[in-house]
Order: C-alpha cells, then structure tokens, then sequence
C-alpha cells in the first residue's frame, strides 16, 4: 500500500513538473514554434497535393505547442512505402531546413540553467521535423520500457 502511495505521488510530481516545463517552454520558444509549424500546414492543405505534410505539420505543431510529458513512437502498423517515399522528399525539400534551426534555436537554450530542459526539447522535435510521416505522439507513460524493471 505504501508503494502504491509513493508511485502516486511520484505521478503528481512528474504531472507538475511537466505542466511547469510547458509553461516555460510556451513563454520562451514553443508558441513562436507552433505557429510557423501551423502556417506551413496550412500552405500545404492549400496546395493540395502535400496535404499529408500538412497534417503532419499542424500535428508537430502541437507536439512543439506543449511538449513535456509526451513522446514521439513509430506507428505500430508502419507508414508504409507512400510514407517513405514522403518522407524522402519532406527530408530534401524542408525537413533538413527545419532540423537544422532546431539545432540552432537549441543552443542559445543551453546557455542557462533552466534553459537547459528546454534545449532538450528542442532537439527531441528533430526526429518527427526530419521524417514527420510514420510518427505518432503519444504519452510518454504511454511507451513501454525496452528493457525489463525487476
């Protein structure tokens, strides 16, 4: 019984830290993120033909709109070839563009302390900005541990 109280409030710790992280991270970089992610997927509903990077980008636009406390898996049933194919042009037309500003918006983040959380973040958007199709955004409690707790 007094594990079970310890791993309740080890979750209410960990629910409020990321709140407060996402807070943070709103204020300082995440909404300016989010919105140029929403402006792309709307350039690419309107031009019809990359309306799945358009879908892509308004559900990586919500991923960098509160990004603590969720994590990126790939899809259990594959993306298939189409999403390759997808992603081979996404990576040559905007997804290396994209990483690398990731990479540089990052840096000045590590500069401080409290920066630093938010620095990390920035650099776990880079795999869903560079191959956005195939991915989805789930929980992080959500994932199962690759390896086995005794």
């Amino acid at each position: 019984m007094a594990a079970s109280g310890r791993r309740g409030q080890n979750e209410a710790m960990k629910s409020t830290l990321s709140a407060i992280l996402n807070v943070i991270w709103l204020v300082f970089g995440g909404l300016w993120l989010a919105l140029g992610y929403f402006a792309a997927g709307i350039v690419c509903c309107i031009l019809i033909i990359t309306i799945p990077f358009g879908i892509a980008s308004f559900r990586i636009g919500l991923y960098a709109l509160w990004p603590f406390g969720r994590t990126i898996v790939e899809r259990p049933r594959g993306g298939g070839v189409g999403a390759t194919l997808g992603n081979v042009i996404w990576v040559l037309v905007a997804g290396i563009w994209i990483a690398i500003g990731h990479v540089l918006t990052a840096i000045p983040m590590f500069l401080s302390i409290i920066g630093i959380p938010l620095g990390i973040a920035n650099l776990k958007l880079i795999p869903v900005s560079l191959v956005p199709l195939g991915k989805e955004i789930v929980p992080s409690d959500a994932v199962l541990p690759t390896y086995r707790r005794y």
